[in-house]
């Protein structure tokens, strides 16, 4: 296994794994909240930093799930992800506020909020507590839903069209 490779599997987890650890983790004294948050971070940018830093703020040990390549593309259309499953990863595992990275290929995260059973579910600004798809699970489950960052003024999409674009006299 190269160093690369070594990197890339202490920064993904697999949710079962995954599940297992927060299990022991929430077995010790002073436990922290566990808070999940999710997305395709398909270019990182200043906007995701600002939602998982305050996500991270509404617990003590932040987990993010990150959309398979297949189900980015599913959202967004062809030649997306700009950046495949591992190098998502590596990259928000290596953020300050982040404690683990997991994947979910289903549509939504349903399946992962039942296997890892967070305390909080964060989402970003551009949804509501009731528009949060996962709501009734949330609450099903007795999870706390919590709007996290700054006004969503910033996108991948955004971005790219910007990369494409001719020059425009910056």
């Amino acid at each position: 296994m190269t160093g690369r490779d070594a990197l890339f599997q202490e920064s993904l987890w697999e949710r079962e794994r995954l599940a297992r650890f927060l299990t022991e983790l929430r077995a010790r004294p002073h436990a922290p909240r566990v808070v999940l948050a999710n997305g395709c971070f398909d270019l990182l940018h200043v906007g995701h930093l600002r939602y998982l830093a305050a996500a991270r703020e509404r617990g003590g040990f932040l987990v993010v799930a990150l959309n398979t390549d297949a189900s980015v593309r599913a959202l967004k259309g062809a030649g997306r992800p700009a950046m495949p499953l591992r190098e998502r990863a590596e990259l928000v595992g290596a953020l300050r506020c982040v404690d683990a990275v997991t994947s979910f290929a289903e549509p939504t995260l349903e399946a992962t909020l039942r296997i890892l059973r967070p305390e909080v579910h964060a989402k970003g600004t551009d949804y509501t507590a009731e528009s949060v798809p996962e709501a009734a699970l949330d609450r099903e489950l007795g999870i706390e839903v919590a709007i996290c960052g700054d006004a969503k003024q910033h996108s991948t999409s955004a971005l790219l069209a910007a990369l494409a674009a001719p020059e425009r006299g910056r």
